[in-house]
């Protein structure tokens, strides 16, 4: 059932509509809040919160797509040993 969540990130708050469970709700924020302030860090100047959005924005971006592509390797490299494995097993039978 969808709720309204508010969160406050770099001193304001958004409000948020999920159905999300709140466990997972609690980790996103997290994983926001960490990412903001490893950009936030890593510009060692201050950035103006649209452009510490994109930066974060960005990151995750980064790291999504990094992980779609091992997930992606790793399905083909598990497709490979079934099929490998299911040939040894039919030409044991």
């Amino acid at each position: 059932m969808e709720r309204l969540v508010t969160f406050k990130v770099l001193g304001q708050e958004y409000p948020l509509y999920t159905d999300a469970p709140e466990k997972d709700v609690q980790e996103i924020l997290f994983l926001v809040k960490m990412q903001l302030e490893d950009a936030g860090q890593a510009s060692q100047h201050f950035l103006p919160a649209s452009k510490l959005g994109i930066l974060t924005s960005l990151n995750i971006a980064s790291k999504y797509v990094k992980m779609k592509r091992e997930y992606e390797e790793y399905r083909q490299l598990v497709e490979e040993k079934i099929s490998l494995l299911s040939e040894r097993i039919e030409k044991n039978i």
